[in-house]
Order: structure tokens, then C-alpha cells, then sequence
């Protein structure tokens, strides 16, 4: 079944000196957000930006994914610390992205690890998404 998740912006004054906020997401779990090109493109000061609820998402999303993987392959991980760094370059767009998991997953050695996060890389539903970002790299360590 299809899911349709929202979240709404309201956003006042130009791009630079302007600034908005991200409220009344479908789940209800955050907001509201203070977004603001400052937060883009040099110092967040308390506010966020789409890049970073990008980086959330597919650090998530990630964890996700693997952790099922692992589980198909009779290895259910017992913790995935997942990190996911989005590089947004003013005038380009997303020019980077880095995909970090550390892993504790009893019975699988670092190649297997390796492997099957490369899997769940390429197959995440946000790592789909994010298909267009130039570079994009992954470390894989079991703890």
C-alpha cells in the first residue's frame, strides 16, 4: 500500500535575507523547523535546511534497508550507527554524498558486511531518489 507523507513550508521575504519554517508534518513528530539560506550555504545557527532533513532521511532510510537485508541473510544486525552527510554547493546543488554505517552484527565478518551495505545502498528507496548526486560513497566497519 502506498504511503503519502506531507509537510508544509511557509516562507517570507527573498531568497538570502529571507526565511521559513517547515510545520504540520503528516506524522506530527517534529516541527515546527526554522529553515533559511544561511543554514544552506554557511552557518545553520539554530536552523535547519533541505539538505540536512535530506541527510536524516536517507541516514534512516539506510538503516532501514540494511537492517532487513542483514536479517534476509540470517545475520540480524544488533545495532547500526548510520551517518549520512549531504553536500550542497551554492549555484550547483547536492555535489556529494557519504553513506557511514558501523555496525555490530554477530556472525558476519567485514566482507559480508561490506557487501550487503552495498546492497542496501543501492537499493534504498532514498538512495534511489538521491540517484542524481554526482558522488556518492560508503563506509562499511563492523564494530
Amino acid at each position: 500500500m502506498a504511503t503519502n507523507r506531507t509537510a508544509n513550508v511557509a516562507w517570507q521575504g527573498d531568497l538570502i535575507n529571507g526565511s521559513g519554517t517547515i510545520a504540520e508534518p503528516t506524522s506530527g513528530a517534529f516541527g515546527p523547523l526554522d529553515v533559511s539560506w544561511a543554514a544552506r550555504s554557511e552557518e545553520p545557527n539554530g536552523k535547519t535546511s533541505p539538505e540536512e532533513l535530506i541527510a536524516a532521511a536517507w541516514a534512516s532510510c539506510f538503516a532501514m534497508a540494511l537492517s532487513n537485508e542483514l536479517a534476509k541473510s540470517g545475520n540480524p544486525p544488533e545495532r547500526l550507527e548510520t551517518s549520512a552527510t549531504v553536500t550542497f554547493q551554492p549555484g550547483e546543488g547536492i555535489t556529494k554524498g557519504a553513506l557511514t554505517v558501523r555496525g555490530t552484527v554477530p556472525g558476519l565478518g567485514a566482507a559480508g558486511f561490506a557487501e550487503i551495505a552495498g546492497g542496501a545502498k543501492e537499493n534504498c528507496p532514498v538512495s534511489k531518489a538521491l540517484a542524481g548526486i554526482p558522488d556518492v560513497t560508503l563506509e562499511a566497519v563492523l564494530a
